[in-house]
């Protein structure tokens, strides 16, 4: 029940929460240290406190995450109001982003890797697996940000994500920044891409066309695309066929970010929260992949 709630086991959420307790309290002295607009005049440890404590607020990110439920819902289940809801769970997102494997870290890796054993034991094979996922929102009230957002692929209003995965289903790579829908997948690439080195293929659908031509550097498997009036033999067709079977990891990848409802539903937070959420569901994905239990 608890997997099925969170996502992850107990096992794995009492390894995650060692390091999120251990690091709670200098992160907190640090978010109520910041200077925005104004200083702070009230020492540290004064004003409003959390109603729960650090566990119980973890769990609920968890769980708000996987079943993306309504703050109503949210409240009556924690024994919270709405506004502590928001403010529990807005609080806390960014030392559980702290304490997980997100693509960030593990790319600022790959990047220093020097002999061929250290690229392969991010690269197994030395292949890695490229896509772009796009989830919707809600219809934008301005008209300019309705056209740009417009997706044609899906006939809704959508942002983008491009993903890389190595042979195990670990998430490298994941653009940085939101991407709107009107976007061709392979326009977003050009724009925020894995540097891979140079001993590893990438492997792409019919989406990246014209990937090998734009980088001759970099080592690219592409479909073979069946031209107008014309069928493709038979050898052609076990290719493409052992391509698919091959670039499926990617698919599975983000079939596991799908799974948190969060990042499947219509994104009902604010845009610039978006970041912080995948960030964080690409964390927990490779988190349990790093540790199987």
């Amino acid at each position: 029940m608890f997997k099925s709630f969170t996502g992850i086991s107990v096992q794995q959420f009492d390894d995650i929460y060692k390091e999120i307790e251990s690091k709670y309290e200098k992160y907190e002295i640090k978010r109520l240290s910041y200077k925005r607009k104004y200083r702070r005049e009230r020492a540290i440890g004064a004003g409003r406190h959390f109603k729960m404590d650090v566990r119980n607020r973890v769990i609920m990110v968890l769980v708000y995450y996987r079943l993306y439920i309504t703050y109503t819902l949210t409240e009556f289940l924690f024994g919270l109001n709405q506004s502590n809801v928001c403010r529990n769970i807005q609080k806390i997102e960014g030392l559980i982003r702290q304490c997980l494997p997100i693509p960030q870290k593990l790319y600022k890796l790959t990047r220093r890797l020097k002999t061929k054993e250290e690229v392969e034991q991010y690269f197994p094979g030395f292949l890695a697996f490229v896509d772009v996922t796009e989830q919707p929102i809600p219809r934008p009230e301005n008209k300019l940000r309705r056209r740009i957002y417009y997706s044609g692929k899906k006939k809704k209003h959508t942002v983008k994500n491009l993903y890389t995965a190595n042979h195990i289903g670990l998430i490298i790579y994941k653009s940085k920044r939101r991407q709107i829908g009107k976007n061709h997948d392979y326009n977003i690439y050009k724009k925020n891409h894995l540097d891979v080195p140079e001993d590893v293929e990438s492997l792409f659908d019919l989406g990246f066309l014209g990937v090998q031509k734009d980088f001759p550097e970099q080592k690219s498997s592409l479909p073979i695309k069946k031209e107008k009036d014309c069928n493709l033999s038979s050898q052609e067709k076990d290719y493409n066929r052992d391509h698919s079977k091959r670039r499926i990891v990617i698919e599975h990848a983000i079939c596991r970010l799908k799974k948190y409802r969060i990042m499947n539903d219509v994104f009902r937070n604010r845009l610039r929260k978006y970041d912080m959420v995948s960030d964080i569901v690409s964390g927990l994905i490779n988190y349990r992949i790093m540790n199987i239990c």
